[in-house]
């Protein structure tokens, strides 16, 4: 017979419904955890009132001061992928397990496709011709590319860089990813495609067409994008930024799109966020902005919780 264990959730956005714990994704979770009793809570006193009967808690943050009121507490569980929000003192280690979500790599990688078509195809010009009602097929067609036959660098090819590839595959560009240390090659690979460690990092950029950025944020990668890397990217490359805005100053790249050393840049994160009003970015005809949205999509947080149940059905080690 399980013994019942008490899974605490404070999981809510002010802007981003999906983003949302419901009672559905407590239904989902009870039912392919067994022995689970999940409570959804509504603001944070609720949280840590609750918070010394919780095994596990579901959070987007978790401040350090909170492990003194969590006697009982085993794991930590967040969708995100980064450990931006969640960082515990090394001496809580032992005690108590952080899980992050794996999940986030086709959606993210739907925003990539979405956003290196909207460049090559010229969507953005196209609108504008639109709105002034002129049929500009030779202003269009002048503009227009084709993914066939270019080359794609993934800096950062871990489980959301190597999805990202593997998207991009199918429409004949050549993949090169870049990591810390080498691995084997996905299974999508073909001929011309290659794994390579950042020491090579140079020379790649040298013959990229599309640089996806797919990095972690922390010490290790802040600023390893230098302005003299920036320069070694052809003029008609496009940069892609799904990892966080912490890898490049961010006006080493305002500079290299404003004189065309870049042909644009799709950016989905940045150093400060909000976006500041004043940024030059804003106003720049040839970069498309997200609000750090890359990975949402209506079924999140249900694939969070099927992976998580997943997780904790797998390894025994957790809650059982």
């Amino acid at each position: 017979m399980n013994v019942t264990k008490n899974i605490l959730v404070y999981m809510t956005h002010p802007h981003v419904q999906v983003w949302n714990f419901l009672p559905i994704h407590k239904q989902i979770l009870e039912e392919r955890v067994p022995g689970s009793r999940v409570t959804i809570c509504s603001n944070s006193k609720e949280f840590l009132d609750r918070l010394s009967d919780a095994q596990m808690a579901i959070v987007w943050f978790f401040k350090e001061e909170w492990l003194e009121q969590t006697p009982n507490l085993e794991y930590i569980a967040t969708p995100a992928a980064g450990n931006d929000w969640i960082n515990l003192p090394a001496s809580s280690a032992s005690k108590v397990v952080v899980s992050h979500g794996s999940f986030h790599g086709p959606m993210i990688a739907e925003s990539v496709v979405g956003a290196i078509f909207y460049f090559l195809k010229a969507f953005n010009f196209s609108k504008k011709m639109q709105s002034r009602k002129k049929w500009a097929r030779m202003m269009v067609a002048d503009k227009l590319g084709s993914l066939k036959g270019s080359r794609v660098t993934v800096l950062g090819f871990g489980k959301i860089g190597q999805s990202i590839g593997k998207f991009l595959k199918p429409f004949g560009c050549t993949i090169t990813g870049i990591k810390r240390t080498s691995s084997e090659v996905p299974d999508y690979f073909a001929e011309g495609d290659r794994i390579v460690t950042a020491d090579k990092i140079s020379e790649v950029f040298a013959v990229t067409d599309h640089l996806i950025l797919a990095l972690p944020g922390g010490a290790e990668t802040k600023g390893l994008i230098t302005q003299e890397l920036l320069e070694k990217l052809p003029a008609s490359c496009y940069l892609y930024n799904v990892g966080r805005g912490n890898v490049y100053n961010e006006q080493d790249l305002v500079t290299s799109l404003e004189n065309r050393k870049l042909a644009g840049a799709y950016l989905d994160v940045f150093a400060v966020e909000p976006l500041p009003e004043e940024s030059r970015l804003w106003e720049m005809e040839n970069v498309l902005i997200q609000p750090h949205l890359s990975a949402a999509s209506p079924q999140y947080l249900e694939l969070f919780v099927e992976e998580l149940a997943e997780k904790i059905s797998n390894e025994k080690n957790i809650l059982y």
